[in-house]
C-alpha cells in the first residue's frame, strides 16, 4: 500500500514552520484520537497522522524525507505504530496511549430497548418488566477467564507489559519499536486452563428480567436511562448503560397535546339546543359536564387538571372537550313530521350568528 505524503496528511506546505507542524498535528490527532473516534479508519487515519508528524517534527528525520521521501525514513515504522520521541508531547495533549490504558478495566457497552406502553401507562405512569439480553461476567469464574481455583499466568513474551520491544536495523541506525505482544494480544497474561463455562473470556450471554419505573408524564419518543444495566465491562471495568426508547400507543378517543388531554364529546341536536347535562370520560374516571342551552359544534370546555401529570414536576395539565353536534342518519316518518314542524316554527330567526360558526368552520377545515 503506498504511503500518502507526509505534508498532505498533515495538510500543511514544505516549508511549514515547527509551530505549523505542531498545530497541525494537534488538531488532526484530536480528531483521529480513539479516545473521540469510534468510527471504522479512524484508527488507521490516528497511526498515519502520528507517523507524519514523527518524522516532521524531527529535524534529521525531516531533512532525510524531503531529500529521500518514505524510502528515507522507513526504517523508522517499518515494525509498526510507536509514540517516539514525542510521547511526553502526545501525553500533555491526550494523556497518553500506554501499555496500561490498554491494559485498564474497560466500561461495558450501552444497550438499547424499544419499550411500547398504552396511553394510560405513559400518561399515569407505571412498572413494566422487560427482558433483555446482554454480555455479563462469567458466573464460573467472576470474570477472570480461568478455571475456577486458578488463575492467569504472567506472559513471559512481554514480562506482563503486553508490549515487545524489537529493534530494527537500517541504513541509518538501530531503532526501536514496540509493538503488541502476540502471544498473549496486549493483555499481559497468558490463561492455561480456561474456565469450562465462558471459555476463558471471563463473559457469557445471559437474558435478564429487569423491572423499570415509567414516570407520569412521559410522551412518545422520551427515554430513560438506566445506568448499569448495560453490558459488563472488562478487567473491572463499570457496567455500561440501558437507554429505554418509549412507544406510546394511540388512544381509541384521547388525544395528548404538551400535558393537556383533548377530547371530542358528541351530542345530539336536541342537547345541544336544550342544554344537559352529560358523563366525560377522563384520565382519571369519569367526571359530569354541564352543556349550556345553545351550545354549537367546535365549542371547547376545559375540565381544570383532568389532564397529564406534568414530568417531574408537580400538578397536571387540563382536559379540552370539544363539542361535536351529531346529525341523525335514519329517522321515522314521524320524526321527520315533527322535526319538519320544527323547522318551519324556528325560521332563520334563531339560526346562530356567523361568530358561533367560527369553532365549526376550523373544524371542517
Amino acid at each position: 500500500m503506498l504511503k500518502r505524503d507526509y505534508y498532505e496528511v498533515l495538510g500543511i506546505e514544505r516549508d511549514a514552520s515547527d509551530e505549523e507542524i505542531k498545530r497541525a498535528f494537534r488538531q488532526l490527532a484530536f480528531k483521529y484520537h480513539p479516545d473521540h473516534n469510534h468510527n471504522e479508519g479512524a484508527a488507521e487515519g490516528f497511526k498515519e497522522v502520528n507517523e507524519a508528524y514523527e518524522v516532521l517534527s524531527d529535524p534529521d528525520k525531516r531533512a532525510a524525507y524531503d531529500r529521500f521521501g518514505h524510502g528515507g525514513v522507513d526504517g523508522y515504522w517499518e515494525q509498526g505504530f510507536d509514540l517516539g520521541g514525542f510521547g511526553d508531547i502526545f501525553d500533555a495533549f491526550f494523556g497518553g496511549v500506554t501499555a496500561a490504558t490498554r491494559q485498564g478495566p474497560q466500561r461495558g457497552a450501552d444497550l438499547h430497548y424499544s419499550l411500547t406502553t398504552t396511553f394510560e401507562e405513559a400518561a399515569l405512569g407505571c412498572e413494566k418488566e422487560i427482558s433483555i439480553l446482554r454480555t455479563e461476567n462469567c458466573a464460573s469464574c467472576h470474570g477472570v477467564g480461568t478455571k475456577p481455583g486458578t488463575q492467569p499466568k504472567k506472559c513471559p513474551s512481554c514480562n506482563g507489559t503486553g508490549q515487545v520491544r524489537r529493534v530494527h536495523q537500517s541504513l541509518f541506525g538501530r531503532f526501536a519499536h514496540t509493538t503488541t505482544c502476540e502471544q498473549c494480544q496486549g493483555n499481559g497474561r497468558i490463561i492455561t486452563d480456561p474456565c469450562p463455562t465462558c471459555r476463558g473470556t471471563g463473559r457469557e450471554k445471559c437474558k435478564r428480567n429487569i423491572t423499570v419505573k415509567i414516570p407520569a408524564g412521559v410522551d412518545n419518543g422520551a427515554y430513560i436511562r438506566l445506568k448499569g444495566e448495560g453490558e459488563a465491562g472488562t478487567k473491572g471495568g463499570a457496567e455500561g448503560t440501558l437507554y429505554l426508547t418509549l412507544s406510546v400507543k394511540e388512544h381509541e378517543f384521547f388525544r395528548r397535546h404538551e400535558d393537556d388531554i383533548l377530547y371530542e364529546l358528541p351530542i345530539d341536536f336536541v342537547q345541544a339546543t336544550l342544554g344537559t347535562e352529560v358523563e366525560v370520560p377522563t384520565l382519571h374516571g369519569k367526571t359530569s359536564l354541564k352543556i349550556p342551552a345553545g351550545s354549537q359544534t367546535g365549542q371547547v370546555f376545559r375540565l381544570k387538571k383532568q389532564g397529564v401529570p406534568r414530568l417531574h414536576k408537580d400538578g397536571r395539565g387540563d382536559q379540552l372537550v370539544t363539542l361535536f353536534v351529531a346529525t341523525p342518519q335514519s329517522l321515522t316518518t314521524k320524526q321527520r313530521q315533527l322535526l319538519k314542524e320544527l323547522g318551519d316554527s324556528l325560521g332563520v330567526a334563531n339560526m346562530p350568528t356567523p361568530e358561533k360558526w367560527k369553532g365549526f368552520s376550523r373544524r371542517s377545515q
